[in-house]
């Protein structure tokens, strides 16, 4: 499935130059806090999702974060990506997770167009804020 994002994404480096050991990959998969959904054609992954469950502090209740979806172009326009989101639909239901959530960038109309087909768009503004040990200078 890494390999394939970073195909989609144009960004083969970042998902394929470190991929992290089974180790780590068996701790993130068995975290409850940790969704992947892989679609298949056979054995080849045609598209994935990457979500991540966000425990809430103001009331009992959880979100889920859609971090990374993508679709193998040779896929795209088949339902994919949508029939990935219906299954992660069923497991936050059975998790009792009140909400979903994903982020589009501006001229990203694909996706935009999915999102807005099977949500309510809220036009907000996204920050990436380093931490203070990261090689981005504090101000």
């Amino acid at each position: 499935m890494l390999s394939m994002f970073g195909e989609a994404f144009e960004d083969v480096p970042t998902y394929t130059a470190k991929q992290p050991d089974d180790r780590y990959l068996e701790g993130l998969l068995s975290n409850d806090n940790f969704i992947a959904v892989a679609a298949l054609a056979g054995s080849q992954v045609i598209g994935g999702l990457a979500a991540y469950v966000l425990p809430k502090f103001e009331q009992a209740r959880s979100e889920l974060y859609i971090y990374d979806l993508a679709v193998d172009t040779a896929y795209r326009r088949q339902g994919v990506a949508t029939a990935l989101i219906e299954k992660l639909r069923k497991l936050a239901t059975a998790r009792g997770i009140y909400v979903i959530f994903v982020q589009a960038d501006h001229g990203d109309d694909p996706a935009i167009a999915l999102y807005t087909k099977l949500g309510v768009r809220e036009d907000v503004l996204h920050f990436d804020i380093p931490p203070f040990d990261s090689a981005a200078p504090a101000s």
